[in-house]
């Protein structure tokens, strides 16, 4: 039988650590622009949400980065709507990446909706799906956004592969989604090597474990430090000093609520009251502020982006 040592060998002969990173050591990575970390927060929906979220920050003081923005599909809003969204996110110097319909939950088929059916993954179901994803990528490049959520490594792969023959412009950027359900260097390092520019491991992960896959990829991480009930319903403020330190370069999401996009209580719902939204982007800068502060008291080395960073895929309206 082989010794747990010889196995940690081979797997670091392949670039994956053998171990989860128990000494936690700084990571020498960093964004473009030199910062540890920034902001990015899940949920805006609509034009009105976005435009409350940018008065509070304004008046917060506190720059966010990156919108995760039209969960509920962005074949929900029309061509006037996105043209708003994609103007007021340009001029405020955020990053949007948008959430393409239709997915695998809308579709006829039912497995994803059974409780063993759902550990299959969310998954788009035959090229139909993927044409019809992709045709909805190409409509919100055509109005100026330029960057997506991806669910699905096979999609990953094609729109990076169109990126290759010119069919989606050079710019474009793809972030991959928790609903993904990677959790290891292994995972992180796949996904690297498909084109993600970012993306977000599962949001449990302890820090040993957050740090490993830290040293195996250059991709930003994307960590969730305030998650929804469903998902079980954690905050880890306090730990966000550390997380940046070993993972920077890293996103902090911050997603509280009762459950996202699936179940009982899922807010990211085409019927969920804008003006809710609203009030919610305004709490999750504060939440925002208060995480920066935290961090700023432990750790006041560990830079934040100041706002609109030059490697941001803002939108580019026409």
């Amino acid at each position: 039988m082989r010794s747990l040592n010889e196995i940690r060998s081979m797997l670091e002969k392949i670039g994956i650590p053998g171990r989860d990173a128990y000494d936690l050591p700084d990571s020498p990575k960093r964004f473009p622009d030199g910062a540890h970390y920034r902001m990015e927060i899940s949920g805006v929906e609509r034009p009105q949400v976005l435009e409350a979220l940018i008065d509070e920050m304004r008046k917060r003081n506190i720059p966010i980065h990156r919108l995760i923005s039209t969960v509920m599909g962005s074949t929900l809003l029309d061509d006037a709507e996105l043209r708003d969204f994609a103007q007021m996110a340009a001029e405020a110097k955020l990053e949007v990446i948008i959430t393409p319909g239709p997915r695998s939950g809308w579709d006829v088929g039912r497995q994803l909706a059974t409780p063993e059916g759902a550990l299959s993954g969310l998954r788009f179901r035959g090229s139909d799906q993927l044409s019809y994803v992709i045709a909805e990528m190409l409509r919100c490049i055509d109005i100026g956004f330029r960057g997506f959520l991806c669910i699905d490594e096979g999609l990953l792969w094609v729109v990076n592969q169109l990126k290759k023959t010119g069919d989606i412009p050079e710019d474009v950027v793809f972030k991959v989604s928790i609903f993904a359900g990677h959790a290891s260097a292994a995972g992180g390092k796949v996904l690297q090597m498909l084109g993600a520019s970012t993306f977000n491991p599962l949001g449990d992960l302890s820090l040993p474990q957050l740090a490993s896959i830290r040293q195996a990829i250059d991709i930003p991480m994307d960590l969730h430090i305030y998650l929804s009930d469903s998902f079980g319903g954690f905050n880890r403020f306090y730990e966000g000093a550390e997380m940046a330190r070993v993972c920077a370069p890293c996103y902090f999401k911050i997603e509280p609520g009762p459950a996202l996009a699936a179940g009982a209580g899922a807010m990211y719902r085409p019927w969920t009251s804008p003006d809710f939204l609203a009030w919610q982007a305004r709490e999750k800068v504060k939440y925002a502020q208060i995480i920066h502060e935290l961090i700023q008291a432990t750790y006041p080395h560990l830079k934040l982006s100041d706002l609109g960073p030059s490697d941001l895929a803002i939108p580019k309206p026409r």
